[in-house]
């Protein structure tokens, strides 16, 4: 009997979280994208699709747990997709969405900001 690889359960609307400053676009896209693994995970995901394990080994120091809880919250933000390429034990890929996509120059921008500051930090 063949095994086809399922949906997560439960309603991924339910696991976004209220914005706590209504109307505040800054808070609303935080309350998104904000976080320490998130903009790791949209910026692998921008390079191409990944499996889970392919996402961990990329994040050191993430736990499985929080991976997977920052994918569902991405996933219910309509930032990433999960697609199962088959039946088990071929991996489910995660990619990101044409929305989601939109934040590769937010994302880029950090970066570089990053790359300034570490050069700032390190003299």
């Amino acid at each position: 009997m063949e095994s086809i690889k399922k949906e997560p359960k439960g309603n991924y609307s339910k696991i976004l979280k209220e914005n706590p400053v209504i109307d505040c676009p800054l808070t609303a896209a935080i309350m998104v994208i904000g976080g320490k693994w998130k903009l790791i995970i949209i910026y692998w995901l921008e390079k191409s699709p990944q499996h889970f394990a392919g996402l961990k080994k990329l994040i050191p120091g993430i736990s499985q747990k929080v991976l997977t809880q920052q994918l569902l919250e991405l996933i219910s933000a309509g930032i990433i997709e999960r697609k199962s390429t088959g039946k088990i034990p071929n991996p489910v890929f995660y990619y990101l969405t044409e929305y989601g996509k939109t934040l590769t120059p937010i994302v880029q921008s950090i970066k570089f900001w990053g790359e300034k500051h570490l050069t700032i930090l390190n003299g």
